[in-house]
């Protein structure tokens, strides 16, 4: 593979369901590939696909397969056509996965040139700094999960998302993490520690496991203790389930 290819498994345009850009439209580049296993996770992260679904109109869904891995030519010129054909639609691009940062001896040619099209949205789960120091300059939003070993079902990386989340705090950041009815109070205590070592003003998005069918995995209950706990912390704290499952844009 070169530097200006890459195994991706999706692009498309849809509405970011999640964070603080939720609602806001995006051009999402789904990356192969991530160093956890999530419990609630419904990307698959092991095989390389041998297909990438691209799409041809921005939100029509009108996929075509391209096999992998993509060229950078490739998007560029995808890009270019939406933009002059749908100008202004979308807000910004979602560089999503898996882990992108997997991948970032390969954003650090792609970025600069996505950049010319629309302001980059890093989604990561928060625990490769050296990586994230390699494109920080690159992107304007980071969207960084902190795993909670009640939720993901595994041990949190306390300290590599500390590191990151000092990186990542000179951009636009914010930080996410997901929340079910066996998330435990010391959880969120030490979240806000890790947040508040950098910056107390840094957001905390609490975002309940979210079911396919749109119901939540938590009580009202407990998902207001948990913000109450927080908001002792940090200044500011939401909780925004992951909408998009509510509106059909999966």
């Amino acid at each position: 593979m070169s530097d200006r290819s890459a195994d991706l498994i999706e692009l498309f345009s849809s509405i970011q369901g999640e964070g603080l850009l939720v609602g806001l439209r995006q051009v999402f580049i789904r990356f192969h590939g991530c160093n956890l296993s999530c419990a609630y996770c419904d990307t698959e992260s092991t095989t390389p696909p041998q297909y990438c679904q691209l799409e041809g109109t921005p939100g029509r869904r009108d996929f075509t397969r391209s096999a992998n891995p993509i060229a950078l030519e490739r998007v560029l010129k995808l890009l270019e056509g939406w933009q002059k054909g749908w100008p202004g639609i979308n807000h910004s691009i979602s560089i999503t996965g898996g882990e992108p940062l997997l991948n970032h001896e390969i954003l650090v040619d792609w970025l600069p040139r996505l950049r010319e099209f629309l302001p980059i949205c890093l989604e990561t789960n928060g625990i490769l700094p050296k990586a994230l120091a390699q494109v920080i300059s690159c992107v304007e939003y980071v969207s960084m999960d902190i795993k909670l070993p009640s939720s993901c079902g595994s041990e949190t990386k306390w300290e590599q998302h500390r590191d990151f989340l000092g990186i990542a705090s000179r951009k636009n950041v914010f930080v996410k993490t997901v929340i079910d009815n066996t998330t435990e109070e010391w959880e969120i205590v030490r979240t806000c520690e890790i947040i508040a070592e950098v910056a107390k003003e840094i957001p905390l998005i609490l975002q309940p496991v979210t079911r396919m069918d749109g119901t939540v995995g938590i009580t009202a209950l407990k998902m207001l203790e948990l913000q109450e706990t927080a908001s002792g912390l940090l200044v500011e704290v939401r909780v925004i389930p992951q909408t998009h499952k509510f509106i059909g844009q999966l």
